[in-house]
C-alpha cells in the first residue's frame, strides 16, 4: 500500500519556492530579470569565447560525448571483464574504480585492508594486477579514466609503466587521471600526505605529463564528492573552481607555462536532481573558468579558456526504497548534464545505493545515455536552452554566489589554508544540515524516501556481494609476487624515491623505476609516508 504524501510541517508559501540549493525562485521570469544583460556579453555563439554554450560550435552533432560507465570490484581479472562488457555493449570510454585500500595508500595483505578488497572497487597492488586488469584492452584507441587520488600517481605510473611494456607510444594515449587532492580534504578523504606535499608530488607529475603524455588530463578537478558531501549548486561549482585555479597556480610555480598544461585540465561535476539548476551550473561553469584564464592568468590559446568536464550523475539523490525509481532519476540527471554541455557522462545504476552495479544494472544505466543519444533529438541543436529567462537568471545567479566564495577564500589566503582551517568542511556541513532540515520536515520530498513510501515488500533486485574470496586470490598473488620479484631492486627504488623527495626533486620519474621493479602501492606509500608523515584533519564543529 502507498502512504500518502506527507504534507510540510509548515505551510509553504508560493514566494517560498526555491532550488534544490536553496536559491529562491519568482513564479515566472521576463526579460526585467535580465537587465544590462547582453548577448555577446554573457552567450555568444557556441563554441566562442565565453562559452556559455558549450566549448564547441555544433556540441553533439560532431560527436556525442563519451559513454564512460564507472567500473570496478573484486580483482582485475572481474573488473577486466566488465570492461570487455560494456565495451561490447557501446561504451565509448573506461573509467576505472579502486578500491578504499588502494584509494588509502594500503596493500591488500595489510591488517587494515581487511574485509575491504576488491568491495568498493578493483583492489591495485602491483604494476602485476594493472597488467591484469588491462590485459588486452585497446589503450591507443578508447581514453582511459581513473579515479584515484591520494596514490594517484603510483598508480598512473603503473599504467604507463603496463602501455610501454605492450609497446604503446606514451604521446598517443589519451584519458584522465583524477588527481584532485583538495577535493579529498575538503570531501571525501581519502588522503595520504599533508596538503603541501601531497600538491609537490601532482606538481612533478604535471610537469611529467606535459613533456611525455601531452595528451593526457593530468587532473580531474572534482565538484562531484563536494556535491556528495552536501554541498549546494553554487559551493560545488565555486569550490571546485576555485580548486582549479590552485592549480593552475601550481603548475606555474612548477615553472609551466599556462597554454602548455591548463588545456590538460579537465573537470568533473555532479548532475543531481534538481534539472535547471544543474544546467545552469555547467554553463555558469564555462563562463567563469574562461574569463578567468583570459583576464586573470592572460591564458592565449582558446582550449585554455574551455572548460571540459566529466559528469555523473548523483548517486546521493538516489534512494534504498523502491530503488527502480533510481532509473527514472538518473534519466533525468544524466539529460541535464548533457543539455548542460557535457563531454563525459557515466550513469548511475538503480542499485547503486544497495551495492557495487549488477551487470543488469549497469547495462540499464549505459542504455540510459544511448536513448538520451540516439533518440531524444537533443544532440541536433547546441545549447537548446539560451535564452530562456530563467536559465539565463539562474547562470547568472549562480556566477554571483560563485563569485563571492572566491573573495571569501582569497581573504582566508587561499584553497590550502582553507582546508586547512577547516572553511569548506563548515560551510558543507551547514549546507548538508539544512537540507536534512527540509528532509526532516517534509519540505522537500523524495518520492519513496519521505513521501509516496510504500510498505517494505522484502529485496526484489539483485545485490553484487564481493565475497572473501577475491581478498584470499589478491593476498595470495601479492605473496608471491613479492617472493619472485628482486627485493634488492625493489629496497633500491624506494631509497632513491626517499632521497628524491627530501631534496625536493621531481619524484615521477623515480615512482615510475619503483613500479617497474614491482615495488608495490603499499610500499610506495610508506615510504612518502616516512618523509612527509601521514595526514590528519582537524575536526571542525
Amino acid at each position: 500500500m502507498v502512504k500518502e504524501l506527507a504534507k510540510p510541517k509548515t505551510e509553504k508559501k508560493e514566494k517560498e519556492f526555491e532550488t534544490l540549493s536553496g536559491i529562491p525562485l519568482k513564479p515566472v521570469y521576463t526579460k526585467d530579470d535580465l537587465k544590462d544583460w547582453t548577448y555577446e556579453e554573457k552567450l555568444n555563439d557556441p563554441g566562442t569565447f565565453p562559452y556559455t554554450r558549450g566549448i564547441h560550435e555544433t556540441m553533439y552533432r560532431g560527436k556525442v560525448w563519451t559513454m564512460r560507465q564507472f567500473a570496478g570490484f573484486g580483482g582485475p581479472e572481474e573488473t577486466n571483464a566488465r570492461f570487455r562488457y560494456l565495451l561490447s555493449q557501446g561504451q565509448t570510454g573506461l573509467s576505472t574504480a579502486f578500491d578504499l585500500p588502494t584509494l588509502m595508500g594500503y596493500d591488500s595483505d595489510n591488517e587494515k585492508s581487511h574485509g575491504e578488497v576488491g568491495v568498493c572497487g578493483v583492489a591495485i597492488d602491483s604494476l602485476e594486477d594493472m597488467e591484469i586488469l588491462y590485459n588486452g584492452l585497446p589503450l591507443d584507441q578508447v581514453s582511459t579514466s581513473m579515479t584515484i587520488n591520494g596514490p594517484a600517481v603510483i598508480v598512473f605510473a603503473m599504467f604507463l609503466a603496463n602501455a610501454q611494456n605492450r609497446g604503446f607510444d606514451l604521446k598517443k594515449l589519451n584519458g584522465t587521471l583524477q588527481n584532485d587532492i583538495f577535493k579529498e580534504y575538503i570531501a571525501q578523504k581519502t588522503y595520504l600526505l599533508p596538503p603541501r606535499p601531497a600538491v609537490k608530488l601532482i606538481q612533478d607529475m604535471m610537469v611529467f605529463c606535459t613533456n611525455e603524455v601531452p595528451k593526457w588530463n593530468h587532473i580531474s578537478v572534482s565538484g562531484y564528492h563536494i556535491r556528495e558531501a552536501g554541498a549546494t549548486a553554487a559551493q560545488e561549482l565555486a569550490f571546485t573552481l576555485a580548486d582549479g585555479f590552485a592549480y593552475v597556480d601550481a603548475g606555474v610555480e612548477a615553472g609551466l607555462k599556462i597554454d602548455d598544461f591548463v588545456p590538460r585540465l579537465s573537470f568533473f561535476f555532479n548532475a543531481h536532481i534538481d534539472f535547471f539548476e544543474e544546467i545552469a551550473k555547467y554553463r555558469a561553469a564555462r563562463r567563469i573558468w574562461a574569463k578567468r584564464m583570459r583576464d586573470h592568468y592572460g591564458a592565449k590559446d582558446e582550449r585554455s579558456l574551455k572548460l571540459r568536464f566529466h559528469t555523473q550523475t548523483a548517486g546521493c539523490s538516489l534512494t534504498a526504497q523502491q530503488p527502480e525509481n533510481n532509473i527514472v532519476r538518473t534519466a533525468i540527471e544524466a539529460l541535464a548534464g548533457v543539455l548542460g554541455g557535457t563531454q563525459s557522462l557515466h550513469t548511475n545504476s538503480m542499485d547503486e545505493v544497495l551495492g557495487l552495479p549488477t551487470e543488469k544494472a549497469a547495462h540499464i544505466a549505459l542504455r540510459t545515455q544511448q536513448i538520451i543519444a540516439f533518440e531524444t533529438g537533443v544532440t541536433a541543436v547546441a545549447d537548446p536552452l539560451a535564452g530562456s529567462y530563467y536559465i539565463e537568471w539562474l547562470t547568472d545567479e549562480l556566477e554571483r554566489q560563485a563569485e563571492e566564495y572566491f573573495v571569501k577564500i582569497e581573504a582566508i589566503g587561499g584553497v590550502i589554508p582553507g582546508i586547512e582551517k577547516g572553511f569548506f568542511m563548515k560551510e558543507i556541513a551547514d549546507s548538508a544540515y539544512r537540507f536534512q532540515q527540509k528532509l526532516d520536515s517534509n519540505d522537500r520530498v523524495f518520492v519513496g524516501l519521505n513521501g509516496l513510501t510504500e510498505e517494505a515488500q522484502g529485496q526484489k533486485i539483485e545485490i553484487l556481494k564481493i565475497g572473501p574470496q577475491f581478498e584470499k586470490r589478491q593476498v595470495e598473488r601479492l605473496k608471491e609476487l613479492k617472493a619472485k620479484r628482486n627485493n634488492a631492486e625493489v629496497e633500491a627504488s624506494l631509497e632513491k624515491l626517499k632521497k628524491v623527495m627530501r631534496a625536493n626533486g621531481n619524484t615521477f620519474p623515480v615512482i615510475l623505476e619503483s613500479v617497474k621493479t614491482y615495488a608495490t602501492v603499499g610500499e610506495i606509500c610508506d615510504a612518502m609516508r616516512e618523509v612527509h608523515g601521514a595526514y590528519r584533519e582537524t575536526a571542525v564543529i
